[in-house]
């Protein structure tokens, strides 16, 4: 899949942009703070129909302005497809494939398969669970449908729960309709989970030590209360604590990932170095996962990847993201030198812009 060239207007600091792009090498340079971050994320947000940080979708639209709007021209599959995405203050986004409006922007997700690399990745091993549960959830839903379907009836059907759970209610036939299709939805995520865990780490691994270039083990464990149990034993098990409580205190919204180096956790003991290897590795062995489920080469993001990393490790990357097991990929760094050595090391043409501002131009050439 190629990203042709995209149009944006009002998407955070970027007031207008109209870019052609490589179909192998593009390479956004410029001091932090410019927008370099806000072009990747308005691509992110192609795909996704949201952006690829925890921010509101309101606070997307540029200030002061009253909407925003995102047109991608691809190529997937050979055919030429147009992808745009609308908002207005105070109405509901509006996705469109072609001229034909999506009805439930769920359908969209997976059509254009994507990988971000990214500062806030850090939240993968210092934050909550939330932002590895996220991470599953930007993995697995991309090549699984019914997982996607089964977030959302497991997301609706918790929220009933939880405010019956609010309100008191103590009627075992009232729980008992919505606990069914609570316990339907988390038996098909932890299935979901559970298989990906398991292909997914020894790539992982393998990605991690290519990049370090040592002997220091990593591992990935998946924890879910289903492992142990099924959703209904959990949701037995826990009535009376939860009706206490007020709120669903155990099941799949609860599972986590173990993220160990040396059998240690990460969060504790690792460098700000092994960090940064640590989620790289994670979003290229997820590239290689999208890559494998899915129909459709994935677009790979590389937001400010060589930040707090040495520059042994800095090559290595570069060796990794210059083969041709990846498809159209999109840099940013503030160091023109980074920029420069990748584009030599790649075959094929590249696009190089420069971003001040907001404002977005190519730039001719290397050293330009």
């Amino acid at each position: 899949m190629i990203l042709n060239r995209v149009d944006i207007q009002n998407y955070k600091n970027v007031e207008e942009a109209h870019l052609a792009f490589s179909p192998n090498v593009n390479c956004l340079i410029g001091n932090n703070g410019m927008g370099k971050t806000n072009i990747l994320d308005a691509i992110y947000y192609l795909s996704f129909c949201r952006s690829s940080t925890s921010q509101t979708d309101a606070s997307v639209i540029r200030h002061e302005e009253a909407f925003m709007m995102l047109k991608g021209h691809y190529t997937r599959r050979g055919v030429n497809e147009e992808i745009s995405m609308a908002l207005q203050r105070g109405k509901r986004k509006i996705a469109r494939r072609g001229a034909k409006e999506y009805k439930r922007l769920s359908e969209h997700i997976g059509m254009l398969p994507i990988v971000m690399v990214s500062p806030t990745d850090w939240d993968l091993i210092r934050g909550s669970g939330e932002a590895r549960r996220r991470l599953m959830y930007q993995i697995i839903s991309q090549g699984d449908h019914q997982y996607l379907e089964a977030l959302i009836n497991y997301g609706k059907a918790l929220e009933q729960r939880n405010a019956m759970l609010k309100q008191e209610i103590n009627d075992r036939l009232l729980y008992e309709s919505v606990e069914h299709t609570l316990c339907a939805a988390a038996a098909t995520i932890h299935a979901a989970r559970k298989e990906w865990a398991e292909a997914f780490v020894p790539t992982f691994t393998t990605y991690y030590n290519a990049i370090a270039d040592s002997d220091e083990q990593v591992q990935i464990g998946y924890q879910s209360h289903l492992n142990e149990a099924s959703m209904e034993d959990v949701l037995e098990h826990n009535r009376q604590r939860d009706l206490f409580l007020g709120y669903t205190s155990a099941g799949v919204h609860r599972d986590d990932l173990e993220l160990m180096l040396n059998g240690h956790p990460m969060r504790t003991t690792a460098s700000q170095g092994q960090c940064k290897t640590y989620t790289v590795a994670l979003r290229l062995a997820q590239y290689d996962f999208l890559k494998q489920t899915s129909s459709t080469t994935p677009i790979l993001l590389l937001d400010d990847i060589f930040d707090r990393l040495d520059a042994r490790r800095v090559e290595r990357i570069i060796d990794l993201v210059s083969t041709d097991r990846f498809g159209q990929i999109f840099i940013t760094d503030t160091n023109r030198a980074h920029i420069d050595e990748i584009m030599q090391r790649m075959s094929g043409d590249h696009a190089l812009f420069a971003v001040d501002h907001g404002h977005c131009q190519p730039v001719e050439g290397l050293n330009a």
